[in-house]
Protein backbone atom coordinates (compact mmCIF):
# COMPACT_ATOMS: atom_id res chain seq x y z
CA UNK A 1 0.00 0.00 0.00
CA UNK A 2 1.22 3.46 -0.85
CA UNK A 3 -0.03 6.43 1.18
CA UNK A 4 0.36 9.99 -0.06
CA UNK A 5 0.21 12.83 2.44
CA UNK A 6 -0.41 16.32 1.11
CA UNK A 7 1.90 19.07 2.36
CA UNK A 8 0.41 20.56 5.58
CA UNK A 9 0.70 24.19 6.63
CA UNK A 10 3.12 23.24 9.42
CA UNK A 11 5.38 20.56 7.96
CA UNK A 12 7.71 20.51 10.98
CA UNK A 13 4.84 19.75 13.39
CA UNK A 14 3.44 17.14 10.98
CA UNK A 15 6.79 15.37 10.68
CA UNK A 16 7.44 15.51 14.43
CA UNK A 17 4.04 13.94 15.21
CA UNK A 18 4.39 11.36 12.44
CA UNK A 19 7.83 10.19 13.59
CA UNK A 20 7.34 10.49 17.36
CA UNK A 21 3.73 9.33 17.75
CA UNK A 22 2.27 7.78 14.61
CA UNK A 23 5.19 5.50 13.73
CA UNK A 24 5.36 3.87 17.20
CA UNK A 25 1.58 3.33 17.10
CA UNK A 26 1.40 1.98 13.54
CA UNK A 27 4.45 -0.26 13.75
CA UNK A 28 2.43 -2.47 16.14
CA UNK A 29 0.12 -3.53 13.29
CA UNK A 30 0.28 -7.33 12.97
CA UNK A 31 1.66 -8.62 9.69
CA UNK A 32 3.56 -5.47 8.73
CA UNK A 33 6.72 -6.72 7.00
CA UNK A 34 8.16 -3.45 5.72
CA UNK A 35 7.65 0.31 5.83
CA UNK A 36 9.45 2.91 3.73
CA UNK A 37 9.12 6.68 3.98
CA UNK A 38 10.09 9.28 1.40
CA UNK A 39 9.95 12.88 2.68
CA UNK A 40 9.60 14.94 -0.50
CA UNK A 41 11.51 18.13 -1.17
CA UNK A 42 9.16 21.09 -1.51
CA UNK A 43 10.67 21.96 -4.88
CA UNK A 44 10.28 18.40 -6.21
CA UNK A 45 7.80 17.64 -8.92
CA UNK A 46 7.35 17.73 -12.64
CA UNK A 47 7.99 20.91 -14.56
CA UNK A 48 4.90 22.72 -15.77
CA UNK A 49 4.17 22.80 -19.51
CA UNK A 50 5.90 26.17 -19.80
CA UNK A 51 9.08 24.73 -18.28
CA UNK A 52 8.68 26.41 -14.89
CA UNK A 53 9.10 24.05 -11.95
CA UNK A 54 5.70 23.15 -10.54
CA UNK A 55 6.84 21.96 -7.12
CA UNK A 56 4.80 19.38 -5.27
CA UNK A 57 1.72 19.45 -3.09
CA UNK A 58 2.86 16.25 -1.39
CA UNK A 59 5.01 16.02 1.74
CA UNK A 60 5.34 12.29 2.34
CA UNK A 61 5.04 9.00 0.50
CA UNK A 62 4.71 6.01 2.83
CA UNK A 63 4.88 2.44 1.57
CA UNK A 64 3.55 -0.36 3.77
CA UNK A 65 4.25 -4.02 3.02
CA UNK A 66 2.71 -7.33 4.03
CA UNK A 67 3.17 -10.79 2.54
CA UNK A 68 0.03 -10.53 0.39
CA UNK A 69 -3.20 -8.63 -0.14
CA UNK A 70 -5.12 -10.73 2.40
CA UNK A 71 -2.51 -9.98 5.06
CA UNK A 72 -2.81 -6.25 4.26
CA UNK A 73 -6.57 -6.39 4.72
CA UNK A 74 -6.18 -8.30 8.00
CA UNK A 75 -3.56 -5.82 9.23
CA UNK A 76 -5.74 -2.80 8.45
CA UNK A 77 -8.81 -4.44 10.01
CA UNK A 78 -6.96 -5.35 13.22
CA UNK A 79 -7.44 -3.22 16.36
CA UNK A 80 -3.92 -1.85 15.82
CA UNK A 81 -4.70 -1.01 12.19
CA UNK A 82 -7.92 0.75 13.15
CA UNK A 83 -6.05 2.70 15.85
CA UNK A 84 -3.41 3.80 13.33
CA UNK A 85 -6.11 4.93 10.89
CA UNK A 86 -7.95 6.82 13.65
CA UNK A 87 -4.69 8.53 14.63
CA UNK A 88 -4.65 10.33 11.27
CA UNK A 89 -7.28 12.72 12.66
CA UNK A 90 -4.75 13.82 15.28
CA UNK A 91 -2.21 15.26 12.86
CA UNK A 92 -3.32 15.23 9.22
CA UNK A 93 -4.61 18.63 8.13
CA UNK A 94 -4.58 18.07 4.35
CA UNK A 95 -5.44 15.25 1.95
CA UNK A 96 -4.37 11.65 2.40
CA UNK A 97 -4.60 9.21 -0.50
CA UNK A 98 -4.41 5.43 -0.04
CA UNK A 99 -3.32 3.46 -3.12
CA UNK A 100 -3.38 -0.32 -3.43
CA UNK A 101 -2.60 -2.67 -6.27
CA UNK A 102 -0.49 -5.57 -7.40
CA UNK A 103 3.20 -4.97 -6.85
CA UNK A 104 5.60 -6.32 -9.46
CA UNK A 105 9.32 -6.50 -8.80
CA UNK A 106 11.39 -5.50 -11.83
CA UNK A 107 14.48 -7.63 -12.48
CA UNK A 108 17.60 -5.55 -12.84
CA UNK A 109 19.47 -8.07 -14.97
Amino acid sequence: MTILYERPDDLAAFRRYYEDTHVPLARRMPGLTGWNLCWLDEAAGDAAADGVGAGTDWALVAELYTVDREAMTAMLDSPEGRAARADLDNFVTARVVFLTGDEVEVALA
